[in-house]
């Protein structure tokens, strides 16, 4: 028997503490954001971003040849991992409205999708103008 294979049990379990754990300041910090969600978009102009889109918990559940725990562990990963999506299209609106100012382009720096449009580091012209039409960009928002 492989050596990684005789230890994978051991090594899950104790890790497991730690991966459980998360789910705290996961979970605070998700109710913190979605007060943030939905009390400032509206004022920014700019629309919900649907949860639904992003966070899926129960949909493996239906593979019957999953265990209990798999099950459950699927549905760990669905909340965490949709949520870190959820949350990182929340900021990169945010970005988006408060400061489209790419990064400085470095070595090893790995930019986001979304700031693939803002005005490029250094660039202040496009940055005014992206802001004077702030309006057109958001206009009003609509609840529907």
């Amino acid at each position: 028997m492989n050596k990684n294979i005789k230890y994978r049990g051991l090594r899950n379990l104790i890790s497991l503490p730690f991966i459980w754990i998360m789910l705290i300041p996961v979970v605070f910090t998700d109710i913190s954001l979605e007060i943030y969600h939905r009390i400032c978009f509206p004022l920014y102009g700019i629309p919900y971003v649907k949860r639904s889109h992003y966070i899926r918990m129960t949909d493996r559940e239906k593979l019957p040849y999953l265990t209990w725990y798999e099950k459950i562990n699927c549905a760990y990963c669905g909340y965490v991992n949709g949520w870190l999506h959820y949350a990182s299209v929340i900021a990169g609106m945010t970005e988006n409205y408060w400061c489209a100012i790419a990064h400085l382009e470095k070595r090893g720096y790995i930019p986001s999708e979304h700031e693939k449009s803002f005005a490029k580091y250094g660039d202040e012209a496009t940055l005014r103008r992206r802001y004077a039409n702030h309006d057109k960009l958001y206009g009003k928002y609509n609840n529907q």
